[in-house]
């Protein structure tokens, strides 16, 4: 027979510490936010129980992503005029938040409690260290890592959102600090810094369902993310404080996550944990899950 293994636990993350931000009400394939001043609906696929709060609160909302295929994903009906962007914040962090025709806007505001522990992480090292984060979107989880101390290296496909990225650093009051921001393909990168020699000893993954890169480059979540992840174990320093690795919107579980970076790490010992992260609702007080992740640590 085989060897029985225990199986890791399995954690949902919340994410408390924030003023800026609540999950009013969710249900029916859809969630009620606030962000800032303004009440944003949007859908949600996981929501598919009733709502709790009256039907009025939802018409109220100051805008409404409604999805539509034809126009290859949506547009926001508006009740109350929106400025261009408003500015938001956690914990010191200051960031810009804005709507997009992806029916984002800037901040996915359940990974907080990641960028807690991406911030904690840096500042016990008790040394410099150098973090890479991989499809670093807007860049918060970088910055949290630069307050900690860290040297970042901040990548992604996209030149709107390094932008972004880089005005939400200036707004933090880390303008001095060390981020080295990229326009790239995560998986060329990656391995071209391994053929370089280059070593971080943080490594975060945020990868999409499916992208592309800034030449064009095709990403495919389950066919690439083992190739990208054995790249990252060709990164890491010798001796490497933590990864952490999150999916959205694809169907891999935390516990597939959390055997792919063990075979990564293997050479290092340290810990995983696994689990989701979550919102947790105002009006009813349930848990809308929104990720899975996993995350290592020495």
């Amino acid at each position: 027979m085989g060897e029985t293994k225990t199986p890791p636990e399995l954690l949902i993350l919340y994410s408390p510490g924030w003023t800026d931000y609540e999950l009013l009400d969710s249900g029916e394939g859809a969630r009620l936010e606030r962000f800032g001043a303004y009440n944003l609906a949007r859908p949600d696929a996981e929501a598919i129980w009733r709502r709790a709060l009256p039907e009025k609160d939802w018409q109220g909302a100051d805008a409404a992503f409604l999805p539509s295929p034809e126009e290859g994903g949506g547009h926001w009906k508006y009740r109350t005029p929106l400025p261009e962007r408003w500015q938001m914040g956690y914990k010191g962090l200051k960031f810009w938040a804005q709507v997009s025709r992806s029916k984002q806007v800037g901040v996915f505001p359940e990974q907080a409690c990641q960028w807690d522990w991406v911030e904690q992480q840096t500042s016990a090292s008790g040394r410099p260290i150098k973090v890479l984060n991989l499809f670093g979107y807007t860049g918060l989880a970088s910055l949290a890592a630069a307050r900690g101390g860290a040297a970042v290296t901040h990548l992604d496909a996209s030149r709107k959102v390094i932008t972004w990225a880089h005005e939400n650093q200036l707004l933090s009051g880390l303008g001095t600090a060390s981020v080295r921001w990229m326009l790239e393909d995560a998986l060329k990168f990656v391995q071209r810094e391994a053929r370089r020699g280059s070593r971080y000893d943080g490594l975060i993954l945020d990868p999409p369902k499916f992208g592309r890169g800034p030449k064009g480059e095709v990403w495919e979540f389950y066919k690439l993310l083992p190739e990208l992840l054995a790249a990252c174990g060709q990164v890491l320093s010798e001796e490497p404080r933590f990864i952490l690795l999150t999916a959205y919107a694809v169907k891999a579980s935390a516990l597939t996550l959390d055997t792919a970076v063990r075979e990564v790490t293997r050479p290092w010992g340290g810990t995983t944990e696994c689990g989701e992260v979550v919102l947790t609702e105002k009006s009813a007080g349930r848990l809308l899950s929104t990720a899975v992740f996993c995350r290592w640590s020495v």
